[in-house]
């Protein structure tokens, strides 16, 4: 078999993957933890109960379009939109309500595709946001569709970076907005050519978990975003505000509405999946506060959906595990 052959191989079990664990995993989400599958924004260093998740994940939403200069202004709000890995459509069903704007969703999930079609019509939505399944690298989509282009936490699934940015950039319309929020790996040092063994080690178990190909760092993505002459290109860190989200995702699940939840899934696959993530969710806190690399004073382990975010040797974060780019064209 050849080389080709066989990434090509990859890449279809990597989304046969991706699908079934949506499949399985999205209506359980959606049942404890709302129609919105992401983060949510938070005051740095922020104190939050169970409930408070739902509107940090607007806020996500909110804070996301504030970064991207897309206000309240008519004149710059947009009216064609794409959301590339939709979910269950909870931002597309925001974002067509927010701005009148028409919004289409794509999704690698039969099940998450026909549930956000079922909640746009239960919603009076059915006419301003649709969903289908589709690939993120091959849109069905013409060139220069759409006036904002929408990526909440689906760049971290993309086996080839450059192809999904350069798919970002084909469907988005002259003077358009481009929004990626991903997870990403901390940028490399000058002299570094890859990161730590140890790090590489903790990411793997992120990607097995989570269906995830390689990671690339916040300086790559802007890297290729450059190479397309994009305009206005800017990125930030947000894993502070982040940090507080998965701890109060997590004991929302042991509340009594989760644990009846878990039951009426009906589904073994399901809830031993969220099981094991929640497992090695701190399976991963406590290696990385007592690997003995982490300098004495610097074990602040960020308690967030990427459970490996830490201190390197020279104190630094480990992982620049959040970012957002924008990149009006």
């Amino acid at each position: 078999m050849s080389s080709s052959a066989s990434s090509k191989g990859d890449a279809g079990r990597l989304q046969d993957g991706i699908a079934e664990f949506y499949d399985q995993s999205s209506g359980l989400w959606e049942d404890i933890w709302g129609d919105h599958m992401h983060h949510g924004f938070y005051d740095p260093a922020s104190t939050v109960s169970a409930s408070d998740h739902r509107p940090a994940q607007i806020r996500m939403i909110d804070e996301s379009l504030r970064f991207a200069g897309i206000t309240d202004d008519p004149a710059k709000q947009p009216k064609t939109i794409v959301d590339v890995g939709c979910g269950i459509g909870g931002s597309s069903r925001y974002l067509a309500r927010k701005f009148g704007a028409k919004c289409q969703g794509i999704t690698l999930s039969p099940v998450q595709a026909e549930r956000a079609n079922v909640l746009a019509k239960d919603e009076g939505l059915a006419d301003q946001a649709s969903f289908r399944v589709a690939d993120a690298l091959k849109q069905p989509f013409p060139d220069g569709q759409f006036d904002l282009v929408w990526s909440m936490e689906s760049g971290e699934h993309m086996p080839e970076k450059a192809k999904f940015v350069n798919e970002l950039a084909r469907v988005a319309a002259p003077g358009g907005t481009i929004i990626i929020v991903t997870w990403c790996h901390r940028d490399l040092g000058p002299s570094e050519e890859s990161l730590q063994p140890w790090e590489k080690k903790l990411l793997n178990r992120i990607c097995d978990a989570y269906y995830l190909p390689e990671w690339c760092s916040t300086s790559d993505y802007v890297k290729l975003l450059q190479s397309l002459s994009l305009q206005d290109v800017k990125a930030a860190d947000w894993s502070e505000h982040v940090a507080p989200f998965w701890p109060a995702v997590i004991r929302s699940a042991f509340t009594w509405n989760g644990f009846i939840s878990l039951l009426r899934s009906g589904n073994y696959a399901c809830g031993s999946t969220w099981s094991i993530l929640i497992e090695d969710h701190q399976r991963c806190i406590d290696d990385a506060i007592d690997d003995p690399r982490v300098p004495e004073g610097c074990d602040q382990v960020r308690h967030h959906y990427l459970p490996e975010t830490g201190v390197n040797h020279n104190g630094n974060r480990m992982f620049q595990v959040y970012s957002l780019l924008m990149y009006p064209i």
